[in-house]
């Protein structure tokens, strides 16, 4: 029996253990109700997350290098960034699963003699992880753009209230112009 086949017969405990590895994260009140609450629509953290970290571990077992993988780590990520989770705290979760299967596989790792496999499944785990930060790296950079953009706008309307722009309909479509051509550069 391999590692893999290890993993995708313990599938289903090792994702919950994981889970509950991520939320433990959290404040024990939003911890309680993101394990508790099963309803998509009142916890779409939870759910979220749920969904996510099944979707990320299939495509581990199938290839970790897996362009599929992206997504699974950006909506997790995406969480974490505007929760203003630091970044070792916001990726620390890829970590959370090397402990979730050492425990869940425990004396299987000997008896099956897999500990090669599960040194390169860790070295996995850890690129992934190097991956989630620069997911989170980008995301804290757009939180950060658009609220630039949001101070910008409030104070080219605070100035426009006060009459203190002469030409307010030139300098807007500056502004517009701007703001157009930064997104299409970053989009």
């Amino acid at each position: 029996m391999n590692l893999n086949d290890l993993l995708s017969e313990k599938k289903s405990s090792i994702v919950q253990k994981w889970f509950d590895a991520i939320i433990d994260n959290y404040p024990d009140d939003s911890s309680h109700f993101l394990k508790k609450q099963k309803d998509p629509f009142l916890n779409p953290v939870g759910n979220t997350i749920s969904r996510n970290i099944e979707g990320l571990f299939d495509e581990i077992l199938h290839d970790a290098a897996s362009e599929q993988i992206y997504p699974f780590l950006d909506d997790i990520i995406k969480i974490h960034a505007v929760q203003n989770f630091s970044p070792s705290k916001a990726v620390s979760f890829m970590s959370l699963l090397k402990g979730v299967v050492r425990e869940a596989l425990g004396s299987d790792i000997t008896r099956h003699t897999l500990s090669a496999e599960l040194q390169s499944f860790e070295a996995n785990i850890d690129n992934l992880t190097f991956l989630s930060f620069d997911i989170y790296m980008k995301c804290r950079e757009r939180i950060f753009e658009l609220r630039v953009n949001e101070i910008k706008t409030m104070t080219f309307r605070l100035l426009k209230r006060a009459n203190l722009i002469a030409e307010v309909e030139e300098h807007e479509s500056k502004i517009n112009a701007e703001t157009v051509l930064s997104q299409n550069i970053k989009g």
